[in-house]
């Protein structure tokens, strides 16, 4: 048995995938399955148990002859099913143009064998779990000790900290600000929480050094480590915390798998419905203009 699971992106939606990754290993024991993602996360997939096999997809315009052949040439490989957990025009055309017809197909696209129900209002990690649970798999949640059990992949003392601590992740997607908690607010949330016996911990990509270097300028007692950890360090920092608190954000989803307590901070561009992290100590706050939630009711909410 062949499978191929589809999933470009983002991290978020990654995260949100892997206990359909793992229902998907854990029924298909025997099987040899290949996951085709972008070559921004091959890395986190290369490190999962769930995948014998990840293919990179360029994602390149369907005018540009060489990646089309090199994408038919992938759905040609006689799979058995296809999983298509990325839903898109893109791979909509994949279904079209390049796989062959005898194929079982999992999706949105139209005329594939299996297609989706509709799944208006239902979290993007149960939409996926449902492609698992149509091909006979039980949902399982997965272990994700792949990431949080690799110390050799830490910065010295990165899960070793006097104090408690909280994981404060100010980031996200440059295209959408109105899901930005502004910095001030997080410098006012650090305070409250250092005033509370509570080291906070600033973390965030490169693009994010603006609204981290803004919360921790001014306070000696922040620590800034953005910039300065991959994806399974941010796992092992977040597993550790006391509390992780962020945007809708790749980062913040990473956090809540962790088991961490974990508070997802949501505006107006936001459905919780759809978009609510997942995880024993996942929860959210949704508002309509987050420049108007204080960092006390923050704080508040991480007590209560």
């Amino acid at each position: 048995m062949r499978l191929l699971v589809i999933k470009h992106g983002a991290l978020g939606d990654i995260i949100q995938g892997l206990d359909t990754f793992a229902s998907l290993r854990a029924h298909y024991t025997d099987a040899h399955i290949s996951v085709l993602t972008t070559a921004t996360f091959a890395p986190l997939m290369k490190m999962m148990p769930f995948f014998d096999e990840v293919l990179i997809d360029e994602r390149a315009p369907f005018w540009n002859l060489r990646a089309a052949l090199h994408i038919k040439s992938m759905f040609q490989r006689q799979f058995d099913i296809i999983i298509d957990l990325q839903c898109s025009k893109r791979t909509a055309r994949y279904h079209s143009l390049f796989a062959p017809k005898s194929v079982r197909w999992l999706g949105t696209a139209k005329g594939c064998s299996d297609p989706y129900p509709d799944f208006t209002n239902v979290n993007n990690k149960d939409r996926m779990l449902h492609a698992a649970k149509m091909l006979g798999a039980k949902a399982i949640t997965a272990d994700l000790s792949f990431l949080t059990a690799n110390k050799s992949h830490t910065n010295s003392g990165y899960h070793k900290h006097d104090l408690p601590y909280a994981v404060l992740m100010p980031g996200c997607s440059p295209a959408k600000p109105s899901k930005r908690w502004p910095a001030e607010h997080y410098g006012a949330l650090a305070d409250l929480l250092w005033q509370n016996g509570i080291q906070p911990i600033v973390v965030g990509t490169k693009i994010d050094l603006e609204s981290c270097d803004a919360i921790s300028r001014a306070r000696d007692f922040v620590k800034n480590e953005c910039g300065k950890t991959n994806l399974t360090q941010l796992a092992i920092l977040c597993a550790g915390a006391k509390y992780c608190v962020g945007n809708d954000s790749g980062p913040v989803f990473l956090a809540a798998k962790t088991g961490a307590h974990t508070l997802m901070l949501m505006g107006p561009d936001t459905n919780p419905a759809m978009s609510a992290p997942s995880g024993n100590q996942a929860h959210y706050m949704k508002v309509s203009n987050l420049t108007q939630l204080s960092a006390q009711d923050v704080f508040d909410n991480l007590k209560g």
